[in-house]
């Protein structure tokens, strides 16, 4: 039987054996992926996240001025470190999400710097809510509570991430908006804080 299926495979076929015709498949395959793989990590990257004028003349100075671009330590968080999830299946589910973003960079959405500060508090919001939707697992990434030396760290700051730990019901982008980029005007808050 065994014997009947590998003579049926290897039988020619008007131009190729079906051997021929899977390992030319195989090997197309690979090629597809790797492609694909190496797209998805290039859109990763610092130079085509500001690739359009609407991230480098807004967000991108932003993020120039902050610890995630500059720091003592010389450790430096680009764009999809903080945007784009690690995991394999996360990140496809996010640039399936990005193809929106196509669409309004195509109709011109945030085009301007006026149009993009009508949209900033919109779109914070969106970033805040799926950063706080994963745990801030993009913060925790870099960041994690057996790494910090609570003693080189303001006695506020150390006092209130230790208590954030211990009760464990808050996520780093509760407390860290506006780390990296400018906080949004909230029309609708209170100014009497």
């Amino acid at each position: 039987m065994i014997k009947k299926i590998w003579n049926w495979f290897w039988q020619p076929s008007k131009k190729f054996t079906w051997g021929a015709i899977f390992i030319i498949g195989g090997i197309a395959g690979i090629i597809f992926l790797g492609s694909f793989n190496s797209y998805v990590e290039y859109t990763n990257s610092e130079e085509f996240c500001i690739s359009c004028h609407e991230m480098r003349d807004t967000v991108y100075e932003e993020y120039k001025k902050s610890s995630h671009y500059k720091n003592a330590s010389g450790v430096r968080a680009i764009c999809s470190d903080c945007h784009v999830p690690k995991k394999w299946t996360a990140k496809l589910i996010r640039k399936v999400q990005a193809t929106s973003e196509l669409y309004h960079k195509l109709v011109g959405t945030i085009d301007t710097l006026e149009k993009f500060e009508a949209k900033r508090l919109e779109l914070a919001r969106r970033v805040w809510e799926s950063m706080k939707n994963s745990d801030s697992q993009e913060c925790r990434n870099c960041h994690s509570e057996e790494a910090m030396d609570f003693t080189k760290q303001g006695r506020r700051a150390s006092k209130k991430m230790q208590e954030a730990f211990e009760v464990g019901e808050k996520t780093c982008i509760e407390c860290h908006q506006g780390v990296a980029h400018k906080l949004p005007v909230d029309p609708n808050a209170d100014d009497e804080d």
